[in-house]
């Protein structure tokens, strides 16, 4: 596999794309983390809760690995959770080992309350793009990214 090319304007515009898309990625995050904020929640809060949301209960040590959170982070960000009556523990009936997170009503009424409205969001952030644009953005970015882990 051949690692870099030598053609000089090829070598400018792929440090061009990743100045731009990182400018871009930056722009979108701050834009949805100002939504997620206005929620009482910071981002890694609401990706723990829209996991349990979505996925159901969760080993609390799987989670960091599904929200991209350090294993040394998960323990604050439940007990936070916790304390908002968001969620609970259970531990796992077959293995005292294991402690699940799973959320409560209150956490899932919540949830019902905030998750269309951060859809929304999301959908106006991304109003820039045309949906045919969107779909070959997203296609462009997985062949990146496939790309990327090869390396």
């Amino acid at each position: 596999m051949k690692l870099f090319n030598d053609n000089i304007e090829e070598q400018e515009q792929s440090l061009k794309l990743f100045v731009v898309m990182s400018r871009a990625i930056q722009a979108v995050t701050k834009r949805v983390e100002e939504d997620i904020k206005s929620y009482g929640l910071n981002p890694t809060e609401f990706g723990v809760l829209e996991l349990l949301y979505n996925k159901g209960n969760q080993p609390i040590q799987k989670i960091g690995e599904k929200v991209l959170l350090a294993s040394s982070s998960i323990t604050y960000v439940v007990d936070k959770l916790e304390k908002k009556q968001l969620i609970v523990r259970q531990p796992c009936p077959n293995d005292r080992r294991v402690t699940y997170a799973a959320i409560t009503d209150k956490g899932k009424q919540f949830m019902m309350e905030i998750f269309p409205k951060h859809k929304e969001a999301i959908h106006g952030i991304f109003q820039g793009l045309e949906l045919k644009e969107k779909q070959e953005l997203i296609e462009q970015l997985k062949k990146l990214g496939l790309y990327a882990q090869k390396l």
